[in-house]
């Protein structure tokens, strides 16, 4: 049975000219396994999934898939505002032999609970492939409470959740309500989220520094909070540095500050400006990392 805990990672997409940067698509992912990563998450919202068409969306979940080859468990961003194109795209993901689906709320339209509900199901029905809840509000405009998680939680298809309200009230009344596992959707939040059963997170930093966030969650899930403390404060100025303008312009500079430049982000979204890029420098600096 699949076990979705620890540090994934939620990648960058890297672009070139335009277009994906498969060779370096293919760095990031032999970096992030080498580095000990419990999984990885192509085409989510740090990848910028909604730039994406549907050939280079299915390309990049071919290419991670291909690339880790089963070391570490792929869960690809599959969701979709209508639940026909949302299909498609675990339909797909089942062929190529991902691990799992994240699959966000669907996003504008903001369907009631009883719509979500119907939409993930219809989604754990047709398709095998188990599936991971995305629930971020503030993207999507609406918010899958508790009750709802609950309620699709009974299905055996539906395998953990993304929790990215930013409220621990709402996790904790998840957790009162089912034992589906929960995983941080905000790295600054890891720790607090595993301090009452929270399973691990979807980092964004782990893009630069996947042994650090690795640690921290290794030591949280056994019971070991004051060391995770620790690293926990420590990468806290960094962390909160990187969503000064938005995600994923942050992670996108701070890679290139280390030597592992991701290339250009896609309109709409736009580089971090000036001073949020010196504070980003600022905080990479005190990581003392190694040139990639």
């Amino acid at each position: 049975m699949l076990t979705i805990r620890g540090a994934i990672t939620a990648m960058v997409t890297p672009f070139r000219d335009g277009k994906v940067d498969e060779n370096r698509l293919r760095e990031q992912i032999e970096f992030q396994i080498t580095s000990g990563i419990d999984g990885l998450v192509p085409v989510g919202t740090t990848g910028e999934s909604p730039t994406l068409d549907f050939p280079e969306h299915e390309r990049i979940i071919q290419i991670t898939t291909t690339v880790a080859n089963r070391r570490v468990p792929v869960i690809a961003g599959v969701g979709g505002n209508a639940t026909t194109e949302a299909l498609e795209l675990h339909s797909f993901a089942k062929k190529v032999g991902c691990d799992a689906g994240l699959s966000v709320n669907p996003y504008y339209n903001k369907p009631s609970q009883e719509g979500l509900y119907r939409h993930f199901m219809t989604l754990a029905d047709k398709v095998d492939l188990p599936i991971v809840l995305y629930n971020i509000p503030g993207r999507t405009g609406i918010n899958m409470t508790p009750a709802t998680v609950a309620r699709l939680a009974k299905h055996p298809n539906i395998v953990a959740i993304k929790e990215a309200t930013g409220s621990l009230d709402q996790a904790s009344e998840i957790r009162a309500l089912c034992d589906l596992p929960i995983l941080s959707g905000d790295d600054s939040l890891t720790l607090p989220l595993m301090s009452i059963g929270g399973a691990g997170v979807v980092s964004v930093a782990s893009n630069l520094i996947p042994a650090h966030i690795k640690k921290m969650t290794q030591l949280a899930a056994v019971g070991k909070f004051a060391e995770a403390a620790a690293i926990h404060v420590r990468l806290f100025p960094f962390v909160k540095s990187l969503f000064l303008d938005g995600n994923p312009a942050g992670i996108k500079h701070a890679m290139k500050l280390a030597g592992a430049d991701t290339g250009e982000m896609r309109l709409p979204l736009w580089e971090a400006g000036e001073r949020t890029k010196q504070a980003i420098g600022e905080e990479v600096a005190k990581l003392d990392l190694p040139r990639r």
